[in-house]
């Protein structure tokens, strides 16, 4: 374990948390009081420290803004009913920015290091951790390259950074998406799987096409063919059709989401069918032209559970039998939040008490 003495403390003099209105938390927008800041010299991560939330200062040839050597993690905080502060799963996704570092040719972050540095945050901050339903606080980790150098080869400096922010619903109603036909996110032997900022760079412009049609996302499907639903821009996707939940296998190109493993976890203990597999494009069409598409949903850590309504399938929309949400989203989603808000018993082991 990291010894916390080493992470040096700066508090502001002036804490900004009575600009946040719990009624009106816009996502994303109204940052918290402090942050943490861990830099890689010279072999090891030194100078823990945690100071005010400010602008930082990078040099114009900083080698994350030249080559988008940068990667990042998502996961949230909730208040329990006795108003002590829950993690949701913050190992996982401190092996999963491990993952996303040796892709990227970034230093490991020693998960000891991952959760101290969160711990200490949150204390520091804990008056930001909302209590009003539907709302969190999201803790945003990222490590990015800290060279003065141009030229292409890996950062030999970089800087592990924690930010925090109160958050409501991350989608306010049910989606629309479309099926993505043209445009690519990942290939097999890219960096798909990784949360790595150039795969979010690169999928903005087909986005950006989709959202002027009326569309919130897309659905990714493989960039070889675009035959295979892989998934959506802010979450992973599932379909529930003549009662089985279908879900694309993670791979090379898809996100192993933490929200996703949870879910499908909860449902087989649920008895539901499950059925992690490649899915046909033409298959998803088919159950919904014949009315078996009982639900759609996206799963993620900022979306949770986000009901899909529509589906846009070339010139087609597609109809779903629960456009709002079914009954399986509806249950899981309950399930997840009494679970994150300690509202019934973590019998898997999820939730971290700060």
């Amino acid at each position: 374990m990291i010894d916390t003495q080493t992470i040096r403390i700066q508090q502001t003099s002036q804490s900004r948390v009575n600009t946040l209105d719990e009624s009106n938390i816009p996502f994303g927008q109204l940052y918290s009081d402090h942050m943490f800041i861990a830099d890689y010299k010279d072999g090891e991560w030194q100078d823990l420290r945690i100071e005010p939330y400010q602008n930082i200062s990078v040099s114009p040839a900083n080698s994350a803004l030249h080559y988008g050597i940068t990667i990042f993690e998502g996961l949230k905080a909730y208040r329990n009913p006795q108003g002590e502060i829950m993690i949701f799963r913050p190992e996982a996704n401190a092996k999963r920015l491990n993952i996303s570092a040796e892709r990227m040719c970034i230093p490991e972050v020693p998960e000891a290091l991952f959760m101290e540095a969160l711990t200490e945050l949150i204390k520091l901050d804990s008056s930001w951790v909302p209590s009003s339903p539907n709302t969190a606080l999201y803790i945003r980790p990222f490590v990015f390259g800290a060279d003065e150098y141009i030229g292409i080869r890996p950062s030999e400096n970089f800087r592990f950074m924690i930010i925090t922010c109160p958050v409501g619903a991350y989608y306010s109603q049910p989606v629309n998406v479309k099926i993505e036909t043209k445009f690519s996110r990942a290939f097999d032997g890219g960096t798909g799987f990784a949360k790595a900022g150039g795969n979010y760079a690169a999928s903005m412009y087909p986005a950006k096409l989709a959202q002027e049609k009326g569309f919130h996302q897309l659905i990714w499907t493989d960039g070889k063919t675009h035959e295979y639903i892989e998934e959506s821009g802010t979450m992973n996707v599932m379909f529930v059709v003549d009662g089985k939940i279908l879900t694309a296998p993670t791979s090379g190109t898809i996100l192993k989401g933490i929200t996703r493993d949870s879910v499908l976890t909860i449902a087989r203990e649920w008895g539901i069918e499950v059925e992690e597999r490649p899915i046909a494009v033409k298959e998803i069409v088919a159950a919904a032209r014949e009315g078996r598409l009982e639900e759609a949903f996206g799963v993620g850590t900022a979306a949770t559970i986000a009901p899909i309504a529509k589906i846009g399938y070339e010139e087609e929309i597609l109809e779903i039998n629960n456009p709002s949400g079914g009954e399986f989203s509806s249950k899981i989603l309950k399930e997840l939040n009494d679970i994150r808000t300690g509202v019934i018993e973590d019998k898997y082991g999820w939730t971290y008490k700060v």
